[in-house]
């Protein structure tokens, strides 16, 4: 891989647009072009709807439990410091003397602050729990919606993603006037494609677990893996860091949020720790075991300290935390750094297969330690598993209503044209209805409606979603389905 093609800050309408849809670099006020990404994410109206779309735990009166707009922000954060830390303290490791024309010290932490900041940004509502809602709607409904397409065609629904409805959302439906969506840099597209196959590649499924575009997307990934110098199935490099900056962020902060909201205490989390240090003896994992000993070594030590200041037990399980996560993230972060650091080789190849960076450094096992603990305590309990059942019910029964507003409306049949249909239809984003009705889409109707639901879906709120649900309901009893 040639870095200065994988951090190519041309965008698409540059390059695919009209004269006049080119309007080059007037609005830049001394930025350079990754740098913009990041605001155009940062200002786009599906950044601030994060805030009110679940992460693990239910909305919360308590502020400090995150949402996906606090976890993607700290995600960006994460990924912007180890982005200053590769650029300027190991530039020459990682960049060597071929980057004479780029400026990294700006490029990468802007770069890595961007997808960390957008990547979650095509999840529905209900966290992934919303993803299986849509995938076993379509299951379920599979002759009614498609009828006898090929199977490959469908795939996309069978297996929605978020994945690649953010990729969607960033390059077609967040729009202006014209079809480049926010118009982001070739690197940030590029780099935000955490699988780089589509539903329907059969060679790299064993190795990523999830796909990353629609086929309605496939021409827009070809033009930005020519453009940066990758191909499918080989991740840029930089994705495998906003891709660990992920799993640091929701192992840590989520088993942070578990003790906040009561369902374990910092003494549960310190026990559970300790039971996987004793659980793995062999040599191979001695560093790994290492850094967790260290971890509770240096916690228990500040839970002491704490206790001398006579805390109350609720201030003292709180502060105990927020030294856990400041000492957690640290280990875990450098070892990342380190491991990207020392096998920055084989990340730039083009024949590089690894699955992720975390698992293969030496913080491996305790951040996969805190994933399980965080399932066991957190994502297993009934107020998770009831937010779970309550948000699968609300979408599959609102992807009901609103495909009576979208089916056959292309084609002026069915119920699209009832009273209800229409004003189902109506409630869907413009932006949204907009794409599906160009004349210039080129995907058969049938794809289309099923993507416009999906689109629809994805966009709202978790209470935008029970709002129009409850709204639609209410009309719906007396529509004959």
């Amino acid at each position: 891989m040639d870095w200065k093609k994988l951090l190519n800050g041309a965008r698409r309408k540059d390059i695919h647009g009209t004269e006049d849809q080119k309007i080059g670099t007037a609005t830049a006020n001394g930025r350079i072009e990754i740098e913009r990404d990041y605001d155009r994410i940062l200002f786009a109206t599906p950044t601030r709807r994060l805030a009110d779309k679940t992460q693990v735990f239910p909305l919360d009166i308590n502020d400090s439990v995150r949402t996906r707009l606090t976890h993607s922000h700290e995600v960006a954060n994460l990924a912007r410091g180890i982005g200053v830390r590769l650029s300027f303290e190991l530039k020459e490791e990682i960049f060597g003397g071929n980057v004479n024309d780029i400026v990294v010290e700006r490029e990468v932490p802007a770069l890595l602050a961007a997808i960390g900041l957008v990547h979650d940004l095509g999840n529905p509502p209900f966290g992934h729990q919303g993803e299986v809602a849509i995938q076993n709607w379509f299951k379920e409904n599979k002759k009614m919606v498609f009828g006898d397409s090929p199977e490959d065609y469908i795939q996309d629904f069978l297996r929605f993603d978020g994945n690649s409805q953010t990729f969607r959302l960033v390059t077609k439906l967040q729009i202006l006037n014209d079809d480049f969506g926010l118009n982001l840099t070739y690197a940030t597209l590029a780099s935000m494609l955490k699988y780089p196959h589509s539903s329907i590649s059969k060679s790299d499924a064993k190795i990523w677990k999830k796909h990353g575009f629609f086929l309605s997307e496939k021409s827009i990934v070809d033009d930005v893996w020519d453009k940066v110098g990758l191909k499918e199935g080989v991740r840029h490099p930089m994705t495998y860091i906003m891709e660990a900056c992920d799993d640091i962020a929701y192992s840590v902060l989520d088993a942070e949020d578990i003790v906040k909201k009561g369902l374990a205490s910092f003494y549960d989390l310190v026990n559970f720790l300790e039971s996987k240090v004793t659980e793995v003896k062999d040599n191979d994992n001695n560093d790994k075991v290492k850094i967790i000993s260290e971890l509770i070594d240096n916690i228990k030590t500040k839970n002491e300290e704490f206790k001398k200041a006579k805390l109350s037990p609720a201030e003292l399980n709180d502060m105990s935390m927020q030294m856990f996560r400041v000492y957690a993230i640290a280990s875990l972060v450098n070892s990342v750094v380190n491991t990207f650091k020392n096998r920055v080789n084989e990340f730039i190849s083009l024949d590089c297969k690894h699955k992720d960076l975390v698992s293969i450094s030496d913080g491996g096992l305790l951040c996969k330690s805190l994933k399980e603990f965080d399932y066991s305590w957190g994502y297993k309990h009934k107020s998770v598993l009831k937010l779970e059942l309550e948000g699968h019910n609300y979408i599959n029964s609102l992807m009901d209503m609103l495909w009576v507003g979208i089916h056959g409306r292309l084609k002026n049949e069915h119920k699209s044209n009832t009273p209800f249909g229409k004003y189902a239809y109506q409630k869907i984003s413009e932006n949204y209805r907009r794409v599906f009705e160009n004349p210039e889409n080129k995907m058969q109707i049938i794809y289309r409606e099923a993507q416009l639901l999906t689109d629809a879906i994805s966009g709202m709120t978790d209470s935008y979603l029970i709002t129009l649900h409850d709204e639609l309901r209410a009309l719906y009893h007396n529509v004959d389905s």
